[in-house]
């Protein structure tokens, strides 16, 4: 209605030809929103909803078939109880010979484009976590070389290298935590404001970020192991290093 510039009220020419012959007035006594559809993101949808007398009525008037208006190709059935799907579908086929009856629950070719999208968006979160453990790894190591006297004089004054683990891992803990925390609040933050622009930008409804309580908890139990390996794995040769090389004397 918005691209057409109509309002409830108005009055709109229909017809099944492309030219427009044998157009009918119908008028518009409502809108709705269609129920949004990924595999239609970016497409224009141009659609109304009829009362089906009328809907059959345009059909049929341009089909040679006498049979057109008491005739119809597709049944749609929903199911009460998802599991008896297989269960219906041998019994209408038994008792109907010649109908072809099929579950479109889990459709192969509905569900392709997203396994590739999901696969997809796997292999960029892969790379995504290698290359920022490389860097924390890389960021640790610097952090750690210049604390280098710091640990000497640790060392010095009676520490074991047990008890200085301990507080690096404690340290990588918090660290971890609270990057993660950061990232979590950050993308909280940043969700709705990414949903309006690309709501805004392909005319739907569509919900494209969606921060939900798993995808938190995944993050952190992602990032705190992180945090910690890549804090044990830089201290560790720091800390197997003789008292007077970390001093320098």
């Amino acid at each position: 209605m918005a691209s057409e510039r109509l309002s409830v009220g108005d009055v709109v020419h229909l017809s099944t030809d492309a030219a427009g012959t044998g157009a009918r007035e119908f008028r518009v006594v409502g809108q709705y929103e269609p129920v949004p559809d990924p595999l239609r993101l970016g497409s224009l949808r141009l659609e109304v909803r009829m009362h089906l007398p009328d809907l059959v009525g345009m059909t049929a008037s341009r089909s040679s078939d006498p049979l057109a208006t008491e005739s119809v190709d597709a049944i749609n059935l929903g199911l009460a109880t998802q599991s008896d799907a297989d269960a219906i579908a041998r019994t209408i086929s038994a008792r109907v010979p010649g109908v072809v009856v099929r579950s479109t629950a889990g459709d192969d070719q509905q569900a392709a484009p997203f396994v590739v999208l999901q696969r997809f968006h796997l292999a960029i979160a892969i790379v995504t976590v290698i290359a920022s453990s490389v860097f924390l790894l890389a960021l640790m190591l610097m952090l750690v070389d210049e604390r280098r006297s710091t640990i000497g004089i640790l060392r010095l004054i009676g520490f074991r290298r047990r008890r200085i683990l301990q507080y690096v891992l404690a340290e990588g803990v918090v660290i971890a935590a609270a990057g993660a925390a950061v990232g979590i609040a950050i993308a909280i933050a940043f969700q709705g404001a990414i949903n309006q622009f690309f709501q805004w930008r392909y005319d739907t409804v569509l919900v494209f970020v969606r921060v939900t309580p798993k995808i938190a908890l995944r993050s952190l139990l992602m990032a705190i192991p992180l945090g910690v390996a890549a804090a044990v794995a830089s201290s560790w040769t720091l800390l197997r290093r003789e008292v007077f090389t970390l001093t320098r004397r």
